[in-house]
């Protein structure tokens, strides 16, 4: 009996060291308006595309409305560095002036420089460059080069739920004057699981003024992610804007899927 035990451990093993190995399930970034710092993986791809409809009512004028495709690449580079980009193939405008050509383009990286220990009070801790390319003119972009870093921190908090902050600066281009602007940027969003590959999730997104006459603004997002496989996502949420600058309401939809995990 012991030895028929022992063949059993043994034949077991295997199967224990594969399970340990399974990579965790997809986390897309493009559902909400905060970021984690989880990463795609070390020789992983992860295309994340959607659609977006948004509508804002400024004074007497038009209501405007914007049609955005959305698209994003990340491809790990190791465990904890990814390469991303990031863009709008197709955006289409209609109100006050009406447009349709492709929007803005942005290259980044995610680094994830600190793992949170398992039931750790304290965060995994990451960082997040970005450059914003000068390829989308008026009135769908600036045409002018944006760059900036966020300091990512996620918290693993008791009953299934995650909090992301994400706080740092970016440089924004002007026009007339031209030049740079400092715009601060902090996001913080929650999440939780309410049933296997099921979650919920709400942001809190505040940016300072993007432009010498603007004004700061703070957008609220809600929305659910819906794990269809360990390398599908789906999402969908509503947008709206509580102060300055933003959408009255608009409505996001995506899927994503990771390759090579």
């Amino acid at each position: 009996m012991r030895s028929l035990a022992a063949v059993c451990v043994l034949a077991l093993l295997p199967l224990s060291a594969w399970a340990a190995d399974e990579p965790e399930p997809i986390a897309p970034d493009r559902a909400g308006a905060s970021l984690s710092t989880s990463t795609v993986g070390r020789g992983a791809v992860q295309l994340e595309t959607g659609l977006a409809y948004e509508r804002e009512r400024i004074a007497a004028s038009p209501s405007d409305r914007r049609f955005t495709v959305e698209a994003g690449l990340r491809v790990g580079a190791t465990e904890r560095l990814e390469l991303r980009a990031e863009g709008e193939p197709l955006v289409v405008l209609r109100g006050a002036e009406r447009e349709t050509n492709h929007g803005d383009f942005t290259l980044s990286a995610k680094y994830r420089f600190l793992d949170a220990a398992e039931d750790s009070p304290w965060p995994s801790l990451g960082v997040f460059p970005f450059v914003k390319l000068p390829v989308a003119e008026p009135p769908i972009g600036s045409g002018k080069t944006d760059f900036g870093a966020l300091l990512l921190a996620s918290f693993s908090l008791p009953w299934q739920v995650s909090l992301d902050v994400d706080a740092g600066l970016a440089a924004v281009g002007q026009s007339r004057p031209g030049g740079y602007l400092l715009q601060a940027l902090v996001v913080a969003g929650l999440s939780r699981d309410v049933i296997e590959g099921l979650a919920l999730f709400t942001d809190v997104a505040y940016a300072s003024r993007d432009e010498r006459g603007s004004r700061d603004s703070v957008v609220l997002d809600a929305g659910v992610l819906w794990r269809a496989t360990r390398d599908v996502a789906l999402d969908a949420s509503v947008v709206t804007s509580l102060a300055g600058p933003g959408p009255d309401w608009a409505v996001r939809g995506g899927v994503s899927v990771r390759f090579g995990r």
